[in-house]
C-alpha cells in the first residue's frame, strides 16, 4: 500500500474521553457488538451503494469501530484501492484485523488514531465516518482535520444521529431512567458531546462551513434497529450503553438500589415495541451528510 495513505502520523492519544472509551465503554460495546454492528449497518448499508467511489480510490474511515464499514469500503475500491480505518479503541480494531486476516483482504490497515489531532494531508479521495463525529470534543478541529486529509475536490461523508424524538431507541430509555435517578453532574464521565450533538442541521452545517467544507448536503435515513434479542438483553443493553446507560452509571449505588423499579418500567416500554423472531426493534433516524474539500 502507498505509505502516504496507509500510515498516520504516530500520535499518543492524550484525551480523557478516549481513555473513557477504552477503559469503560469498550468492554460494554464488545459485549453488545451484535446489537451495535447490526443497528449501525442498517444506516450505512442504505448509503454504501451510492458512495462516490471508484476502483483504486484511497479512503479513510474515521471512528471505524469493529471495522465492518472499513472492510465494506475496501471491497468497493478493489485491490488497487487503499483503506485506512482509525479508531481510538484498539480493542475494537482487533476485530477488524482478525476479519481482514481471515478473509485475506490486503488493501486495508487498521490503526489507533485521533482524527482531532493527526491525519495525513491530501492523501484520500473519500473520508468517511459512521456515528463517530458526534463525539468530537472539538468538532470544528476534527472536521477540519478530515477535510485536510482529503485531496482537493475530495468528498467527506459522515453519518450522525438525527433528532432525539426520531430516535426512541436512544432517547426513550433515558427518559424512563430519569424518572428514578438524577441528571448526571457536569463533572461526570461521558463519551463526549453525545449522540445528538450534530442532530440540528443548521448547527452542523455551520460547524462544517467553519471547518472549510462546501457543497454540504443532508439526506435523512430512517430504519428500525434491534435493541436486544430478548427483553432481558434489551434492558441490560440500555443500562450499559448510550444516554440511559450514562445516567444509570453515574448514579452509582442509587442506580443499583432503584434497579428493580427501573427494570420494571423498561420492561413495560420494551413490551410495547415491535418484536420479531430476531428480537426487539425500535425506530431510529440519521443524517447522511456529504461535503467537498474545494481547497486547492
Amino acid at each position: 500500500m502507498n505509505q502516504q495513505a496507509a500510515t498516520l502520523k504516530p500520535v499518543k492519544i492524550v484525551n480523557p474521553i478516549a481513555d473513557f472509551w477504552n477503559e469503560v465503554l469498550a468492554p460494554k460495546f464488545i459485549k453488545y457488538k451484535h446489537i451495535m454492528v447490526g443497528g449501525l449497518s442498517r444506516h450505512s448499508e442504505l448509503v454504501f451503494p451510492a458512495l462516490p467511489l471508484a476502483p483504486g480510490d484511497r479512503v479513510l474511515d474515521v471512528g471505524c469501530g469493529f471495522g465492518d464499514s472499513a472492510i465494506a469500503l475496501a471491497k468497493r475500491v478493489g485491490a488497487q484501492g487503499e483503506v485506512v480505518g482509525i479508531d481510538c479503541c484498539d480493542a475494537f480494531l482487533e476485530f477488524g484485523r482478525k476479519q481482514v486476516q481471515e478473509e485475506g483482504i490486503a488493501n486495508i490497515v487498521f490503526e489507533v488514531g485521533d482524527a482531532e489531532h493527526a491525519l495525513p494531508s491530501a492523501a484520500f479521495d473519500l473520508v468517511f465516518a459512521r456515528f463517530g463525529t458526534m463525539f468530537f470534543v472539538n468538532p470544528v478541529a476534527g472536521l477540519r482535520q478530515m477535510r485536510q486529509a482529503l485531496k482537493p475536490g475530495g468528498r467527506m461523508i459522515h453519518i450522525v444521529w438525527g433528532a432525539r424524538a426520531d430516535n426512541p431507541w436512544l432517547s426513550l430509555a433515558k427518559d424512563i431512567v430519569l424518572k428514578f435517578l438524577p441528571v448526571p453532574g457536569s463533572d461526570g464521565l461521558s463519551c463526549g458531546p453525545g449522540p445528538f450533538s450534530m442532530a440540528d442541521q443548521d448547527h452542523t452545517r455551520k460547524l462544517m462551513e467553519t471547518a472549510g467544507y462546501t457543497d454540504i448536503h443532508f439526506i435523512r435515513v430512517d430504519a428500525p434497529v434491534m435493541v436486544g434479542t430478548t427483553i432481558r438483553e434489551a434492558i441490560d443493553f440500555q443500562l450499559a450503553i448510550g444516554p440511559a446507560g450514562e445516567v444509570f452509571r453515574e448514579a452509582g449505588v442509587l442506580g443499583e438500589a432503584r434497579r428493580p423499579e427501573i427494570e420494571a418500567a423498561l420492561t413495560d416500554m420494551l413490551a410495547a415495541q415491535t418484536t420479531t423472531e430476531a428480537g426487539i426493534f425500535m425506530d431510529s433516524s440519521s443524517w447522511v451528510i456529504s461535503a467537498i474539500n474545494s481547497s486547492n
